[in-house]
């Protein structure tokens, strides 16, 4: 069995554009009403052409 690497190569160089600072905290939903009925988000389903479609 190979054990797992748990640190970097000696040569790995951080790239510019990563920090050290931990991810933002994600930002709750809008509770917005749907315009065309029920959200398919919601429910699941979406409908186009008075169908209801799942992906």
């Amino acid at each position: 069995m190979t054990e797992r690497a748990t640190q970097r190569p000696k040569d790995f160089v951080k790239p510019a554009h990563w920090s050290s600072e931990p991810a933002p905290a994600p930002v709750p939903p809008k509770n917005e009403p749907d315009p065309r009925g029920l959200s398919p988000t919601r429910y699941g389903d979406w409908e186009q052409n008075g169908i209801a479609i799942d992906f």
